[in-house]
């Protein structure tokens, strides 16, 4: 235990207290497994309905790299490889996971954790003019996430265009939400849960940063998409024998609006310290608008701020800065973010 407070990701602490609640009050309740039980049921009804999307599949994982490599293998032939950021979490902070899997991930370029629709109808255009295509991993699959990794926001325009292409070229579109509480709750976004549910074909909504103990929820807007997908989330290791521990998580999350109240904590937190951070001339990278602000600092400042509150380690710098992320979540804390508001105020 330390008293210095951390920023150095957003799942540091358990869970929001409704869900804490409600786990304790169901505890010694009997009820069937592998997500078969009426709390899930409940919960995959609320998902459906907040998604639009009244005949998807839902189903339940735990983390967001198990959720990825599951959903990615279970769309994709053997020959196949998905198509992502130089940057996507896929492509650089899940250790070859897809890779492990037997799928490549095709990376194109980025635009402060974006991918172009422009880039990707490119890269589509002179795979199939290849001539040695056939000997070349086809693409199969397209992945970006919402929130990007560096924090940014595609807009309802950007993922409608990159729909429209995946549809051109019968490619299924798949979103990785990790982190969508915050995406969501975030005052420049556009892009809502059934904007996901319309130009999608398998998102998930993230728990396990946004308020749950743990827990990703797969929505999969066309019935039937992914055959035996359930089959597959067993094959992987990745089927919970008491599925109702994430079912009953999620039917609190989307009770009375709790998602996004969450989400919002987060967003509030960070504005504050953005705020202060351009105020006493600190640079920020990538112009993220969400809980994960990026700062480019040099060793002195790097070391000064380290010494009293946690900051994660992001990328050096070619002028040998680093950028630190400091990234709040829904249960940061007022006196954490005074805390580290004195500390910024100090250089």
């Amino acid at each position: 235990m330390t008293n210095k407070p951390s920023f150095s990701c957003d799942y540091m602490e358990g869970a929001l207290p409704e869900i804490l609640e409600a786990l304790l009050k169901t505890n010694m309740e009997q009820s069937p497994g592998y997500g078969t039980d009426s709390y899930t049921a409940s919960a995959k009804t609320k998902i459906r309905e907040a998604c639009g999307t009244p005949d998807a599949d839902v189903f339940f994982l735990v983390g967001g790299t198990q959720t990825n490599a599951t959903v990615i293998r279970a769309i994709l032939k053997t020959y196949e490889g998905v198509i992502a950021a130089e940057t996507g979490h896929i492509s650089v902070h899940e250790a070859g996971a897809i890779e492990a899997g037997g799928h490549k991930v095709l990376t194109i370029p980025h635009y402060d954790g974006k991918i172009s629709a422009r880039d990707l109808e490119d890269y589509l255009r002179n795979n199939l003019a290849d001539g040695n295509r056939d000997h070349m991993v086809i693409p199969g699959m397209v992945y970006i996430s919402q929130p990007t990794e560096y924090g940014t926001l595609y807009s309802r325009a950007e993922l409608e265009q990159i729909s429209a292409l995946c549809r051109e070229y019968k490619l299924p579109l798949y979103v990785d939400g990790a982190r969508l509480a915050y995406a969501l709750a975030c005052k420049e976004n556009d892009v809502t849960l059934k904007d996901l549910g319309r130009l999608c074909d398998a998102f998930y909504i993230g728990g396990t940063k946004c308020g749950a103990l743990f827990g990703e929820a797969v929505v999969i807007p066309q019935h039937g998409l992914i055959p035996h997908f359930f089959t597959t989330i067993k094959q992987g290791g990745a089927l919970l024998a008491k599925g109702r521990i994430a079912g009953i998580q999620y039917d609190v999350l989307f009770t009375d609006d709790l998602y996004l109240k969450a989400g919002k904590a987060g967003i509030d937190a960070a504005d504050r310290i953005r705020a202060v951070l351009e105020e006493e001339g600190y640079e920020l990278k990538f112009g993220s608008p969400t809980n994960q602000l990026f700062v480019a600092l040099d060793d002195a400042e790097r070391e000064r701020l380290s010494d009293e509150v946690g900051l994660g380690f992001w990328e050096n710098l070619p002028d040998g800065r680093t950028i630190m992320r400091i990234a709040t979540s829904w249960a940061t804390t007022d006196a954490n973010v005074d805390r580290l508001i004195e500390v910024l105020r100090k250089h």
